[in-house]
């Protein structure tokens, strides 16, 4: 006979509940607003929900538009967080159950649209019966509460707690548009950059990308301001205002390798930085499904295939 642990189980709010863990993470309503796509408001609203449902506070609001818990609030974060943890672990664990047929990789908007959906037919064509969801955004995926069965990654590799396969190392280099190498005045050796708009990845999380300073400085090259030019959140939009003959920017081997041709993009010399930085396959560390398998074989095959 099963046992009914708490028949009359009393919760607060859960929606509530949602948005205060999310504030007391954040310590500002805005930014949990942002990760649960509400208005700040919204949270706040539901903080106060959840206040009179315990008749107690559990913010300070600061003068700065900041949120500090109080000791209540402290307490009852703590508790929330890590059920809210168990339940996403708890969701994730059973929504992936019945769908062994999709795969659902998690990698940056970048590599997406450069390197791996013009591959992906490759893999269709191979794993017919396997449908393949990629989710393209810049943050480190949690296996714990994302739906992603994997990650791929641009980093040094060390992911605590996940396994962690190299796929790619990286170069990085220059490139234009042909009628700018060619063109007034002429782009044939690093020392010309000085007299052309150099165009600059700017993406606030890619903290990894190496940007025009650095790779300035590693090629030995001086005169050359590089705080000046258009700045671009993602490494496909500096290809493309590149390709259009807007200016100069980087790409790598990976990322924009494969639009190198004598009518795109070209690389007005080879002067060429090596990356301290890799592609990784990241996965969690139980063993994988089999669908997570094929798809590690098949990139392998693919990321060596493309270092040749």
């Amino acid at each position: 006979m099963a046992l009914d642990r708490n028949p009359r189980r009393r919760l607060p709010p859960l929606n509530a509940v949602r948005a205060f863990e999310a504030a007391s993470r954040h310590a500002t309503f805005h930014e949990a607003g942002d990760e649960l796509g509400v208005s700040a408001g919204a949270v706040a609203q539901q903080v106060k929900i959840l206040e009179g449902w315990f008749g107690t506070p559990l913010f300070r609001r600061l003068p700065s538009r900041g949120v500090a818990l109080t000791p209540a609030g402290q307490r009852f974060a703590a508790a929330a967080g890590e059920v809210l943890d168990q339940l996403a672990e708890a969701t994730a664990r059973l929504r992936r159950q019945g769908q062994d047929h999709v795969l659902t990789v998690s990698t940056t908007h970048s590599f997406a649209s450069l390197w791996l959906i013009p591959r992906m037919g490759s893999f269709r064509a191979q794993n017919p019966d396997l449908d393949v969801r990629v989710v393209a955004n810049n943050r480190l995926v949690d296996f714990s509460r994302d739906d992603a069965d994997l990650a791929i990654r641009h980093g040094r590799g060390r992911y605590p707690g996940l396994r962690s396969d190299l796929l790619m190392h990286d170069v990085v280099f220059p490139v234009c548009s042909p009628h700018l190498r060619d063109g007034e005045p002429p782009l044939r050796s690093p020392e010309d950059l000085a007299r052309h708009t150099l165009l600059h990845d700017d993406d606030p999380i890619d903290i990894e990308a190496v940007d025009w300073p650095q790779w300035l400085a590693a090629a030995g090259v001086t005169g050359v301001d590089a705080s000046r030019g258009p700045r671009f959140t993602h490494t496909f939009m500096v290809l493309q205002c590149a390709t259009g003959g807007g200016g100069v920017g980087l790409a790598t081997r990976v990322l924009g390798g494969d639009l190198v041709s004598g009518t795109g993009l070209v690389r007005p010399f080879p002067d060429e930085v090596a990356s301290p930085y890799s592609f990784f396959l990241v996965t969690p560390t139980e063993t994988d499904a089999p669908k997570v398998a094929r798809f590690r074989d098949w990139i392998t095959a693919q990321a060596a295939a493309s270092a040749r």
